[in-house]
């Protein structure tokens, strides 16, 4: 069973934007709104170098890591182009205006 946690509202994260939340201590989430309204969470982390994804700029489903310009797929974290490397990505869930993400794995057994 997944534990849920609610994070605000749509109208928190600005469109083709993000923000970053951190549970507990784990590692800061970036949770991304594209200008389609649709919501993913990736770890703040490009794979390359560990820029803060939630910098970047967001360009439909993809946002571009703010130091290098990496392109990673929000959907699957994944590097884009001739580049490789992966993101960890956090389920998303809406319930009307409201943003949930999962809690990440590292924290379900401190909970």
């Amino acid at each position: 069973m997944t534990d849920w946690i609610d994070i605000g509202t749509l109208a928190d994260i600005p469109r083709r934007g993000a923000r970053t939340v951190r549970i507990g201590g784990a590692k800061d989430i970036a949770v991304f709104r594209t200008g389609d309204d649709h919501v993913f969470a990736l770890v703040n982390e490009c794979p390359h170098k560990k820029g803060p994804l939630s910098q970047g700029i967001v360009h439909g489903h993809s946002v571009a890591c703010p130091l290098h310009n990496w392109t990673i797929a929000l959907r699957t974290g994944q590097a884009q182009g001739a580049d490789e490397g992966c993101t960890p990505t956090i389920a998303v869930r809406r319930e009307g205006d409201r943003i949930l993400i999962a809690r990440p794995a590292s924290m379900k057994a401190a909970a």
